[in-house]
């Protein structure tokens, strides 16, 4: 189901997403040395009801899982990249941590992920595969727009991937959003210029550049949802959801800092 929205929607889906990066923010700021990844979640799922709002996981029981997502954010550390079940850990000083939200509110959803180092160490791999995802979800972006192909998002955020020489998995990539956090069109993290689907403006798109140091191979981790790095490297992932406009591509989870 590909879902084109009208003006009153878009105003949702601009609330939704200011939502998003808000609560995003908020549990970056509140994420240190000693932090339990289960009390991310808890601090999560308080805002999300405070707001009104739903969430997108805690009832997801797609087919890649092993039944409900059963939490409210994914939390992925060092080798986990996707999927991150929030269990038992406290965060240590130079852990790699991805936080990864999508709620719902007034019937629209958004979509969105940080990756960041927790703590004062700042290892440079890490810091490189933060920025490169980073980079690559800028490029994506900057393709984005009214007659502009999916193909051309792909090719825009696999160009700065690879150039930057890391292995680029395809199974799991951007997405269409809208009354439902997954929605089609597929937006792979490379591929050919000038193909899929035309972009029309009213489309909602979650961009979402992933990548592991040295591999392009995944595992399943033992909680049935955990996507690791096969060879046990570091990863990131970055993410937001974007409205196609006559004018181009407009960023509906940008932190309020970070807007112009």
């Amino acid at each position: 189901m590909i879902e084109i929205l009208n003006p009153t929607l878009l105003t949702r889906a601009r609330d939704t997403g200011a939502l998003v990066a808000d609560i995003l923010q908020t549990l970056k700021s509140r994420s240190t040395v000693g932090t339990n990844l289960l009390d991310i979640d808890r601090w999560a799922k308080s805002m999300i009801v405070d707001a009104g709002a739903l969430s997108c996981y805690v009832d997801y029981e797609p087919s890649f899982g092993r039944g409900p997502f059963g939490h409210y954010i994914c939390t992925a550390v060092n080798d986990a990249v996707l999927h991150g079940r929030p269990y038992d850990y406290k965060l240590a000083d130079g852990d790699l941590l991805t936080l990864d939200l999508a709620v719902s509110l007034r019937g629209v959803a958004a979509d969105a992920a940080i990756s960041f180092i927790v703590g004062k160490a700042a290892p440079s791999e890490s810091v490189a595969l933060i920025s490169t995802t980073e980079r690559a979800l800028a490029a994506g972006i900057a393709a984005a727009g009214p007659g502009a192909r999916t193909g051309d998002i792909s090719h825009a955020v696999g160009t700065v991937l690879s150039e930057a020489g890391y292995p680029i998995n395809t199974q799991f990539g951007g997405h269409g959003i809208g009354s439902t956090m997954h929605q089609d069109p597929h937006v792979p993290n490379t591929g050919r210029p000038g193909r899929g689907y035309k972009l029309r403006p009213g489309l909602l798109l979650a961009l979402e550049p992933w990548i592991m140091a040295d591999t392009a191979e995944l595992v399943t981790d033992a909680d049935g949802w955990t996507l690791r790095s096969a060879t046990g490297c570091r990863t990131a992932h970055s993410e937001h959801t974007i409205a196609i406009t006559d004018g181009g591509a407009e960023i509906l989870t940008l932190p309020k800092q970070a807007q112009p």
